[in-house]
């Protein structure tokens, strides 16, 4: 760091300027000066890079305030609110059992869905209804009575197959076979927003399995939407 300029060292000693980064961990271990100051992971003074216009970041610090799963049951309502629209892209749809209404839904059809622990992420804190045993269940059921503002519930959604290549590591030859797979959107905000013609593509590496997470395992590749 010099100057509130971030440079990043090359194998071959020399130094090229960092204008973007993307983060994936939180905002409390991303600079030692600014927060955690015991953070091993974090660079030292990013925060006055990021301030002083030198250094973009990718997931800016704060935007964690929306990464409560909670919000995904208010988004809908949110566009409606703020935009006086339905939304063009639909939810898949989505219960909150702090509310009566959806707690009831929720009681009754638990072995259909998929529940989803609120203050978890990379694949973790997720339960499929019909995966639990029947005392597992109930016992589940209990929990989310206990602490209903913990969790949401979703409709199971059948995501799309695509195929992946499997093998060609020295123990099988490679091929294809299909698996479970997602599209993550890119979305930029400054005088404007908008969505960008790519996306990350995040599948599933078990046959079984609807989690595509990397931490659990998934694969990912880089998918871009192309025009004529």
């Amino acid at each position: 760091m010099e100057d509130n300029i971030l440079y990043h060292r090359t194998y071959s000693g020399g130094k090229t300027r960092i204008g973007v980064l993307y983060r994936r961990i939180s905002d409390e271990y991303l600079d030692p000066l600014t927060f955690l100051p015991q953070s091993l992971i974090g660079i030292p003074n990013l925060m006055e890079a990021y301030r002083s216009g030198n250094v973009g970041i990718i997931n800016a610090p704060g935007n964690g305030v929306a990464d409560d799963k909670g919000i995904y049951y208010f988004v809908p309502k949110m566009i409606k609110y703020y935009l006086g629209e339905e939304p063009i892209l639909k939810n898949a749809p989505t219960y909150l059992p702090f509310y009566e209404e959806d707690m009831k839904y929720v009681m009754e059809h638990l072995d259909t869905l998929v529940i989803k622990d609120v203050a978890e992420a990379g694949g973790y804190g997720v339960v499929f209804g019909s995966d639990l045993t029947k005392e597992k269940l109930e016992e589940f059921r209990k929990t989310i009575i206990a602490e209903p503002r913990r969790f949401i519930a979703q409709e199971v959604i059948d995501f799309l197959d695509m195929p992946i290549v499997e093998g060609n590591d020295g123990m099988s030859e490679a091929h294809t076979v299909m698996r479970k797979a997602d599209l993550r959107a890119f979305v930029l905000s400054g005088e404007t927003t908008r969505v960008w013609a790519s996306g990350l593509t995040r599948f599933s590496r078990n046959p079984d399995s609807f989690v595509v997470n990397s931490s659990q395992g998934g694969g990912f590749k880089d998918t871009w939407v192309l025009s004529r």
